[in-house]
C-alpha cells in the first residue's frame, strides 16, 4: 500500500519510478503485476482526439464608456453573451457567420493560444451604467484579463467504432463513413487512455492535476454523460462510452502542438485536446487497473447510418484488431482508421512522465471522486401532462 503523499515524497526527492502506460505494459509482461505494485509509482496516460464538449471563458476588461457586451463576435464567431458585461464562453463548435464550417470556435481558440489578433464585436441595448452601444477592436490572449479553457466533457472513457452499411457515404462526428462497412473509425488511444487505466476512478476526480492542451489543468467535475454504469468486462473495462471528465485549465501556457481546431467535412468544427493524467499505483488493484492491455479492451462497432438514439451493434472488436488497420465484420474484412492520434497521445504520456521525474509536476489528492453510479438518461419527447410527479411523504 503507498499513498499519494508518500509517491509525492519520492517524487520531491527524485526516487520515484514513472513509467508511461506502454511501459508499465512491457514491465508487466517480464515482471508481473506484483513487481508493478511493489516497484512503480506512477504510471502517465495520456489521449489527443476531438472533443467537441470544449470552449472556454474569457474576461475583455471594460471599455470607456463601458458596455455591457449582449451580442459577441470573435473573428465573426458568435460568443455567448448572457454573462456579466465583459465575460464571455465561446464554443468549440460555434461556426462562423462567413466561413461556416470552415471556421469556428475552435479555431479562435487556436488563433488566441497562438498569439494571433481576434477581431472582438459586440453591441448592446445599452443602460445607464452601460451606455456604450457597440463596439470593435482587435485583442489577444496576453491583452484580455481571464482566458480559460472549460470543457464540459472529456477524455471518454472507452467509446464506439463507427461504420456505414448503407448505399451512400455519410459524413458523422466519426467522421467520413463510406457506404457498405467500407472503412471503420475509432476514437480512443486504448491502453493509453485515462479512465481506462482507472476503470472504476479510484485515483481520479475533482482536483486531479492533469496535462491539459501543453500546460496544467485540473479535474473540475464529472463530465457531462457521464456514465459508469455502462456494462463492463470482468477487468472493470466499459464496452462502450463511460466515464467522462469536465476539466479547466489557464489557456496562457497551453500550445497549439496539444490544443488544434478542426473540421470534419460536411459536419462541423472541433477541437482537439491533449490529455494526460498521472495514475498514482497505491497497491496491486491499481498495479493490476494500469497493466490493461489493447487486447485487452473491447468496444461495440455500430452502424452509423441508422439515424436513431439507438444503433444497432454490429460486431464487438477490441483495440489491438483495430489497431492493425483491419477488422472483421459479419464475415467482412473492414480498413480501420483512427480519429485520436496515438503518436501525440505517447507523446503527452512522456512528457507528462519527464514533469514528474523532473520534479516539477506532483500529484494531487481528488476532493470528491468522479461518480460510480451515476443513471445517464436519454432526452424523451414528452407533453407537460406526462411528466411524473413525485408524491409527497407525510409527516407525523
Amino acid at each position: 500500500m503507498k499513498t499519494i503523499a508518500q509517491i509525492n515524497e519520492r517524487i520531491k526527492k527524485g526516487e520515484a519510478v514513472v513509467l508511461t502506460a506502454d511501459e508499465v505494459v512491457e514491465f508487466a509482461e517480464k515482471n508481473g503485476v506484483e513487481a508493478v505494485a511493489k516497484e512503480v509509482d506512477v504510471v502517465t496516460t495520456a489521449t489527443f482526439g476531438a472533443m467537441c464538449s470544449s470552449g472556454a471563458f474569457l474576461n475583455f476588461g471594460h471599455a470607456d464608456p463601458p458596455i455591457r457586451m449582449t451580442k459577441i463576435l470573435l473573428n465573426d464567431v458568435p460568443a455567448y453573451g448572457g454573462l456579466a458585461a465583459v465575460d464571455t464562453y465561446i464554443g468549440a463548435t460555434e461556426c462562423s457567420l462567413s466561413e461556416g464550417i470552415k471556421y469556428g470556435g475552435a479555431h479562435v481558440i487556436e488563433d488566441l493560444v497562438a498569439g494571433k489578433p481576434i477581431k472582438l464585436e459586440a453591441t448592446s441595448p445599452g443602460t445607464d451604467c452601460y451606455p456604450r452601444r457597440e463596439i470593435t477592436t482587435y485583442l489577444t490572449l496576453d491583452s484580455i484579463n481571464q482566458a480559460y479553457l472549460y470543457n464540459p466533457r472529456n477524455a471518454y472513457q472507452n467509446y464506439s467504432c463507427a461504420v456505414n452499411t448503407s448505399d451512400k457515404v455519410i459524413h458523422t462526428y466519426m467522421g467520413t463513413l463510406l457506404p457498405r462497412m467500407g472503412n471503420a473509425t475509432y476514437a480512443t488511444s486504448g491502453q493509453l487512455s485515462p479512465l481506462l487505466n482507472d476503470p472504476y476512478y479510484r485515483t481520479i476526480g475533482m482536483g486531479t492535476r492533469i496535462f491539459l492542451g501543453g500546460g496544467i489543468g485540473y479535474v473540475a467535475w464529472e463530465g457531462t454523460q457521464h456514465n459508469p454504469l455502462a456494462n463492463r468486462t470482468e477487468n472493470g473495462v466499459p464496452t462502450a462510452g463511460a466515464g467522462t471528465m469536465a476539466v479547466i485549465g489557464n489557456l496562457r501556457g497551453m500550445s497549439t502542438e496539444f490544443l488544434r481546431a478542426a473540421t470534419f467535412t460536411n459536419y462541423g468544427t472541433t477541437l482537439y485536446v491533449g490529455i494526460g493524467v498521472p495514475i498514482p499505483v497505491l497497491d496491486e488493484e491499481m498495479a493490476r487497473f494500469v497493466c490493461v492491455r489493447d487486447e485487452e479492451i473491447v468496444t461495440n462497432v455500430y452502424d452509423y447510418s441508422v439515424g436513431r438514439r439507438s444503433r444497432p451493434s454490429l460486431a464487438q472488436v477490441n483495440y489491438k484488431e483495430l489497431r492493425s488497420g483491419q477488422i472483421e465484420i459479419q464475415g467482412k474484412k473492414v480498413r480501420t482508421a483512427p480519429l485520436s492520434s496515438l503518436a501525440k497521445a505517447q507523446k503527452i504520456a512522456d512528457l507528462l512522465k519527464g514533469w514528474i521525474v523532473d520534479g516539477k509536476f506532483t500529484l494531487t489528492e481528488p476532493i470528491m471522486g468522479l461518480p460510480k453510479s451515476r443513471v445517464n438518461t436519454p432526452l424523451d419527447i414528452i407533453g407537460p401532462d406526462e411528466i411524473p410527479v413525485e408524491e409527497e411523504e407525510e409527516i407525523g
